[in-house]
């Protein structure tokens, strides 16, 4: 992917691109620039990298609505957990509630706007199992 990076920078000039493994989010202040430069994206991912965009995730949006990106949905100001990825979290937690998943949850969540998860999960999954720490456990 590195090479779309490059293509990215260098021949379009896209000066705000995020990418993540192979999802990625480019920003602009005008829409039409994006449409333009889609499927120049498009014809490059085919030609050089063997890749199709998949039609359903393509999307042009405003800030104000929220971009939907790795589990949260990113705004201007914050960034809040995605309905589907806080359902999954909440299930996984119920199913194997150990110190150590409910920690690792509550970093995660310290990255967005989630103060209110975050004491959900500490008076009702936490506190319970600290109450059952082996001996000597710090």
């Amino acid at each position: 992917m590195n090479e779309l990076d490059q293509f990215l920078k260098r021949d379009l000039k896209v000066r705000y691109c995020v990418r993540y493994a192979d999802d990625f989010v480019i920003m602009h202040e005008n829409k039409k620039y994006l449409e333009n430069i889609l499927p120049e994206i498009s014809y490059f991912l085919e030609m050089c990298l063997k890749l199709v965009l998949h039609p359903d995730k393509v999307f042009i949006k405003t800030f104000a609505s929220g971009i939907d990106f790795l589990g949260w949905v990113h705004f201007p100001d914050h960034w809040v957990l995605r309905t589907a990825t806080k359902r999954r979290m909440l299930k996984r937690i119920t199913a194997h509630s150990t110190p150590e998943a409910i920690s690792s949850y509550l970093g995660l969540l310290k990255h967005g706007n989630a103060k209110k998860l975050s004491t959900k999960l500490e008076k009702n999954f936490l506190s319970v199992t600290q109450k059952h720490k082996p001996e000597g456990f710090i």
